[in-house]
């Protein structure tokens, strides 16, 4: 039976109620400086992929004439349009907040400053830096010359140029320059007096240096004015058999360099005839995303904001390491005994890297294999994997060439692994592996031990420390089995599926994983409506899929307890007078990116509680290669459990997840629960004791 008139929020609306969480940080004063900064660089970043992925999705459905498949209620213009509305709200927000943090920068003697604000020792410093680190990376383009705009590197700002004399016949000139950010710092830092500092951004250096660039052009007056496109970032993978997997993923990110305009963002002062001239040459129609701003763009850049201009210091509290892992000598004894959850980043990931290197030495080991999604740009775990390689064992890893937007680092990963001798898996057609798995094998004796992990994150030592995540270590027999089975299916994905279907601990997608969450929900439901306790706590980055979002609108009605934890997307309508118990449910943004997936299930007192790489959507569940690992220790489900009522007791950092979107935060008298503080010191307690 319908739960309501409109079943589910549309979800390119609810991912922009989650960026509109990130911006409240950005508008926080209790929020450090710094991190109000980075915020509005992290909700920049966010909204720019948002466009390169989602909006450019909705206006290919809206050409091909397709209705959009994951919400039938709504037609794909009518979502575009309400994405217009949204963002350019959230713009005027974003506008307003760093107005503000602009005159609070003034306040602590940081002057982010203008070509026009200099004074003669900066203009002879501009001078010179221009002339010896800017020039040579600066390129002008008299664009009115060319028959077709050159391509507009992807996440890069233009300076768009007119030239005009006061008084000559000379016609208006146009002219784009890129401001090479790739090459060099956004910031330069420039000569200031003592206890202040003065910044000024790269643009303005080439604002400065209009008149030598053009010198030669006749004219006497230089405006340069900030604008960005925003392309589509998808691109086809062709079934062409000639071509090899890898060459495709090559041939697919060329085709996104030529993908279609989705945005174009401007100064709003910017000359209108300049501004009319650009529309009519990228082509764009009032139905695309123009959308004026000031006079800063990109402001993802300033995730990187000069921090030594900062007298404040950083907060972050350091990783601690886990008690039973503490003064050891070997991970992998302690593995041997018994299972290990570590907790990200509030512990420390040095514990994998150690279990690797370990491994990697220990000439018992024969064979290790292991999931690769996102790597560190310096990645210690392929430092491991390759010290393996050399050191005579069989390494296999499977390489996710299609991890958007890492896809060119993961190709060079290809080769340096494939240059060391190790086997590269790359990948499934038509689905991602994004299960988090590692598997060691090791001679004791006439055995073969086997252990590894399983994770709720990628294995990447750099967002390890921010991102929030667990990892099983564990030495359990048939999750190792399975994991061999999902590598064994890896290797012959065209006839190895019944690998898959072999699995009998782990829950797998596109196998059994969505199966079983419905056979779990089911049980919920069939116990509440025998009047017997029933739960489920789940928390994920995303809740999106509508199968499941119907089987949790029963288990509501039934009257099962339904906590969640959900971080971005959350499709579903969380009030409704049918529901026989309130469902609760928050969205926490703070410090760290609260990236786990938890699952717990009361299941009549015999608590099934599971940590999962995948969310509930049906990319995850359906078009991925994912896995979902049963916690069994008594003491990590007890531990696991304390973690999740500390966020869903949160009165700081929470926000409620209501039908309206409307952000609002938590606020329950008593004393103040901020999360991830609480979970630091709740582990940090657990280790000294």
């Amino acid at each position: 039976m319908p739960i309501a008139k409109r079943k589910t929020i549309v979800r390119d609306i609810s991912w922009l109620a989650f960026n509109g969480r990130v911006l409240q940080e950005a508008a926080d004063p209790s929020v450090p400086l710094k991190e109000r900064i980075k915020f509005l660089g992290i909700f920049s970043n966010n909204l720019d992929e948002f466009f390169r992925v989602r909006v450019a999705a909705l206006k290919r459905m809206l050409g091909a004439g397709k209705k959009l498949r994951m919400h039938l209620e709504q037609q794909p213009q009518k979502i575009l349009n309400d994405i217009q509305t949204i963002v350019l709200e959230q713009q005027a927000e974003f506008d307003g907040i760093w107005k503000n943090i602009f005159n609070e920068l003034k306040r602590q003697q940081i002057f982010l400053v203008t070509e026009k604000q200099l004074n003669n020792e900066q203009k002879k410093y501009i001078r010179d830096y221009f002339e010896e680190e800017v020039s040579p990376a600066t390129i002008p383009l008299m664009i009115e010359n060319l028959h077709d705009l050159p391509y507009m590197r992807e996440k890069a700002i233009f300076l768009a140029v007119v030239m005009s004399g006061k008084n000559s016949a000379l016609k208006k000139k146009y002219a784009l320059i890129e401001v090479p950010t790739r090459m060099m710092s956004r910031f330069v830092l420039l000569p200031s007096k003592p206890g202040q500092h003065h910044i000024i951004l790269l643009e303005d250096v080439i604002r400065f240096s209009l008149p030598q660039i053009f010198s030669f052009m006749g004219y006497d007056k230089y405006e340069g004015y900030v604008i960005k496109v925003t392309r589509d970032a998808e691109f086809d993978i062709d079934t062409d058999l000639d071509v090899t997997y890898t060459q495709k993923i090559e041939k697919g990110l060329k085709s996104r360099k030529k993908g279609k305009p989705v945005r174009f963002l401007y100064d709003r002062d910017i000359d209108a005839g300049l501004l009319e001239y650009l529309i009519h040459r990228f082509h764009l129609t009032q139905k695309d995303a123009i959308i004026p701003g000031g006079r800063i763009h990109n402001f993802r850049h300033f995730m990187d904001f000069p921090s030594s201009v900062f007298t404040e210091k950083s907060q972050r509290r350091k990783p601690i390491p886990h008690p039973a892992l503490k003064n050891v000598q070997r991970v992998t004894d302690v593995i041997l005994k018994k299972d290990i959850m570590l907790h990200f980043p509030y512990q420390s990931f040095s514990s994998v890297i150690n279990l690797l290197r370990e491994a990697a030495m220990d000439p018992h080991v024969f064979e290790i294999k292991i999931t690769a999604y996102r790597l560190a740009p310096v990645s210690k775990i392929i430092n491991a994997l390759i010290n393996a390689k050399r050191n005579g064992k069989n390494v296999t890893v499977m390489l996710e060439l299609r991890a958007r937007f890492d896809e060119e680092a993961n190709l060079e990963w290809k080769e340096r692994l494939e240059e060391e001798g190790v086997k590269v898996l790359l990948g499934v057609p038509n689905m991602k592996v994004h299960a988090k798995v590692c598997i060691i094998k090791r001679r004791q004796g006439d055995k073969i031990i086997q252990y590894g992990f399983v994770s709720t994150g990628n294995f990447n030592g750099k967002t390890a420390r921010f991102y929030g995540d667990h990892c099983l270590l564990t030495a359990d027999k048939a999750v190792m089995a399975d994991i061999n089975r999902i590598f064994s299916y890896l290797q012959q994905p065209k006839t190895g599926l019944h690998y898959l279907k072999a699995c009998k601990t782990l829950l797998v997608s596109p196998e059994s994983m969505r199966k079983q969450i419905v056979l779990l929900i089911n049980q919920e439901i069939k116990n509440a409506k025998h009047k017997k306790p029933a739960a489920i706590t789940i928390k994920m980055n995303s809740l999106a899929d509508e199968q499941l979002i119907n089987k949790l609108y029963e288990a509501a009605i039934a009257g099962v307890e339904i906590k969640m934890v959900v971080r971005g997307i959350c499709c579903m309508l969380t009030e409704n007078k049918k529901f026989k118990k309130e469902v609760k449910a928050v969205s926490i943004v703070d410090e760290y990116l609260e990236h786990a997936r938890v699952f717990i299930f009361y299941n009549g007192g015999k608590e099934k509680v599971y940590i999962s790489s995948a969310d509930w959507m049906v990319r995850n569940l359906d078009h991925r290669i994912e896995a979902a690992v049963q916690i069994k220790d008594a003491k990590i489900i007890s531990e696991l459990k304390d973690i999740i009522n500390i966020q869903l007791r949160d009165n700081v950092k929470a926000r409620i997840l209501d039908n309206k979107l409307s952000n609002n935060y938590v606020r329950t008298k008593g004393k103040k629960v901020r999360s991830q503080i609480e979970t630091y010191n709740y582990l940090l307690g657990k280790t000294v004791v």
